[in-house]
């Protein structure tokens, strides 16, 4: 079933008239190109080449970078609307474009010298390469402290050894940033670094591609370093902030997550109303019924507060301020909002919402992944706490 437009759709106040006909744009495309792609690269477990070829064409894999590098120009808020759009369309290539930019790009545009901004990032923000990044370990996931990963300097060179795990794009992408350790013990932040290694050095191996739950088409590989050599100039930042750079990019990535969420959130409706409206049990519709009723309003609902959560700490971004706080509330509560909003809409198909008749199956699965990327919502949780106690308020 083909999803209807919102009739009334609310409009935010983080929203300039540029960032709704962004939103048209973005939309009008993923209606025509992406969403007809969606259940073949799921069921196939294909990553979609030919979107992110198309993507490229419309500059969409650099938004929130300067012309001058190669980017779009625009801000945060309008990356949040070009991965909710997609995602809405299509989990898959929601998650290939929020890796792509706010990790894979990012932290080589923030964190990187003028010669590394030169060379790595027109590339990327053009679209003519794609960036991943690479953070957990088989013994760091949360506790990404535990590097375990090694780097040690051999004359005009770093010897990188180790293999890191989900890393989202790996083998398709032409740069990886990752972190390492170079020096200390495990558990020392002061000692890890980041770097960026490019497709085809000697000695980076793609091991594992992971088998998911959903998301199937997105590439999730493990990345193997055996000996593998890059030049000295590849180190990211300075000797021993790689951990911190890499905790700021989850920040922000964070937000990228949250605007996944709600765009699967609002296919998840997408799907739910109209067959509400159109299903007819007992004499009446479904939407009639107050049971029914009452799960459509309470996601609609939940999604116009996650809507507008990621939109804030999008503008907040964009205007210098503090984010992470925000950004954490936007991310735990997206997530969850749309696992909810997911699951109704199966439990509201019935036994046909557990078939692949219909793609509320399919947005119940990719759902699940926000609420463990960049960081879990155990972890949202205690770094609000935290905030909290510094006395934060996120206001």
């Amino acid at each position: 079933m083909s999803a209807p437009p919102m009739t009334q759709e609310p409009v935010s106040p983080f929203l300039t008239e540029d960032h709704l006909a962004v939103r048209q744009m973005v939309r009008e495309f993923a209606r025509a190109e992406v969403a007809p792609l969606a259940a073949a690269l799921d069921e196939e477990a294909r990553f979609p080449h030919e979107t992110v070829a198309r993507l490229a064409e419309l500059g969409l894999l650099g938004v929130p970078f300067p012309e001058a590098v190669g980017g779009a120009g625009l801000d945060y808020v309008a990356y949040t609307i070009v991965v909710e759009e997609l995602s809405r369309a299509c989990g898959t290539t929601g998650i290939t474009v929020a890796a792509h930019t706010s990790l894979g790009t990012g932290p080589i545009y923030h964190y990187g010298t003028p010669a590394q901004r030169e060379r790595w990032v027109p590339p990327l923000a053009s679209g003519r390469a794609l960036g991943a990044f690479a953070l957990t370990e088989p013994e760091a996931g949360s506790d990404a402290k535990a590097t375990r990963v090694t780097a040690r300097r051999e004359g005009a060179e770093w010897v990188i050894d180790g293999t890191k795990i989900y890393c989202t794009n790996g083998s398709h992408a032409g740069t990886i940033v990752f972190t390492a350790r170079t020096g200390g013990a495990v558990g020392d932040t002061d000692h890890i670094s980041a770097f960026v290694v490019e497709k085809g050095t000697p000695g980076l191996r793609y091991g594992t591609l992971e088998r998911k739950l959903g998301l199937c088409g997105s590439d999730t590989r493990e990345i193997v370093f055996e000996g593998c050599r890059i030049p000295a100039e590849n180190k990211l930042g300075a000797e021993g902030q790689g951990f911190k750079a890499f905790m700021k990019t989850l920040e922000a990535g964070r937000i990228s997550i949250g605007a996944m969420a709600v765009g699967l959130a609002q296919a998840a409706l997408d799907v739910a109303l109209p067959y509400a409206r159109e299903r007819r049990q007992f004499g009446q519709r479904l939407i009639d019924m107050q049971p029914i009723a009452h799960q459509l309003a309470d996601t609609a609902m939940e999604i116009h507060a996650a809507r507008n959560l990621v939109y804030e700490a999008a503008w907040r971004k964009d205007r210098g301020l503090p984010f992470g706080m925000t950004g954490s509330y936007a991310k735990l509560f997206a997530s969850e909002v749309a696992m909810r909003a997911a699951h109704r809409a199966v439990q509201i198909l019935g036994g046909v919402g557990y078939t692949r008749e219909y793609p509320a199956e399919r947005i119940l699965r990719d759902a699940k992944l926000c609420e463990i990327g960049e960081g879990t919502s155990e972890i949202q949780r205690l770094i609000i706490a935290r905030h909290l106690d510094r006395g934060a308020l996120g206001l």
